[in-house]
């Protein structure tokens, strides 16, 4: 039904320049992406740590002051006995925590939609409290003559989900948080229905449940309202621990489609597709019984975090479908395929 790439890892860590020196890419994963000017943009997530340095716990931090932001490091003597490591993840010096790796939205941009040129710059990256330690997992849907990006921001706060807009890919206006703590997995539908903006959106669940696919409908893209859970995990080794949305969905005779992901038995991730009522997405109309696609191939088993596929992006162009998934929290990766193959997958 649907095939790896044969090139795949598309795009890899050692594909993408540092933000700086002292930092070194782990992965480039997770885009987001859109078609501009005939070109397939991938919005990346791009995530650095700090290079080694014996005897010492580095991580990367972002310095605020008079309005301006940069990235720096911060460091700490591992002789010191405040230090504490939690995980490969985090440190902890004097009950502050600091993350060994932060994100950041780089773009690259491709005519065929195989062979990438990333850019040597963020295109988001921290700027205020809000993403202190980085930005995450972007998502791009275009209305009426504008790029909406919405991403995940993580802060003190934990993570939230904010928005920003683009006509041109070179700069960039963000409107702030939208979805507040802790919500993620946004995903903006490419027109209004009834009048409505509408988004698929998923809430944290620490009380009686898992985390589950919520809908959401707005008047102006920031203010939400009509929460609606749509879609819950069930029971079998796929969705054991939650599920969550993709990508903006793609209209089709048949319904919304969307491909969503699931965290099962022993963190394993998988893709699903789901089809949602052309006038009611809250409606679902089908849900596929078995995987879309599943961790395979060593990139996808062997990484950052292994055993995990994860697509939060994909296009149509010149009839065929794009979908391109992060692999193990670490490269970049595309199936290419079509709808009515993504249609038969029910």
């Amino acid at each position: 039904m649907i095939e790896k790439h044969k090139e795949n890892p598309i795009i890899n860590p050692s594909d993408v320049k540092p933000s700086m020196e002292e930092y070194r890419v782990l992965g480039a994963f997770n885009p987001g992406t859109t078609v501009y000017q005939d070109e397939i943009i991938l919005l990346l997530r791009v995530a650095e740590g700090c290079k080694p340095k014996e005897g010492y716990a580095r991580a990367p931090v972002c310095r605020f002051e008079s309005g301006e932001a940069w990235p720096d490091v911060v460091e700490f003597s591992m002789s010191d006995p405040d230090v504490v490591l939690k995980d490969t993840r985090g440190i902890v010096y004097k009950s502050q925590d600091y993350l060994t790796s932060m994100s950041h939205i780089r773009l690259a941009r491709s005519r065929d939609g195989i062979h990438f040129t990333v850019e040597d710059k963020p295109f988001i990256a921290p700027h205020d409290d809000t993403d202190r330690y980085g930005v995450e997992d972007a998502r791009a849907t275009f209305i009426d003559g504008k790029y909406y990006i919405n991403f995940t921001v993580v802060s003190q706060d934990s993570w939230a989900t904010a928005l920003a807009v683009t006509e041109d890919f070179k700069t960039v206006k963000r409107k702030g948080i939208i979805f507040h703590p802790e919500n993620k997995d946004v995903a903006i539908f490419p027109e209004k229905i009834n009048g409505k903006y509408i988004a698929l959106h998923r809430p944290n669940n620490s009380g009686f449940g898992k985390a589950s696919i919520w809908y959401a409908e707005s008047l102006d893209l920031l203010h939400w309202g009509n929460h609606n859970c749509i879609a819950r995990p069930r029971d079998n080794r796929w969705e054991s621990m939650k599920i969550g949305g993709g990508a903006p969905p793609i209209k089709t005779k048949e319904g919304w489609l969307i491909i969503y992901h699931g965290k099962g038995d022993k963190s394993l991730y998988s893709l699903f597709c789901m089809l949602l009522d052309l006038d009611d997405p809250s409606k679902v109309v089908k849900r596929a019984e078995e995987p879309l696609l599943i961790p395979t191939e060593r990139y996808e088993k062997e990484g950052f975090f292994g055993n995990v596929v994860f697509s939060n992006g994909m296009v149509e162009k010149d009839g065929k479908v794009f979908v391109y998934y992060g692999a193990a929290d670490e490269s970049t990766c595309v199936v290419v395929t079509d709808v009515d193959s993504l249609l038969n997958s029910f």
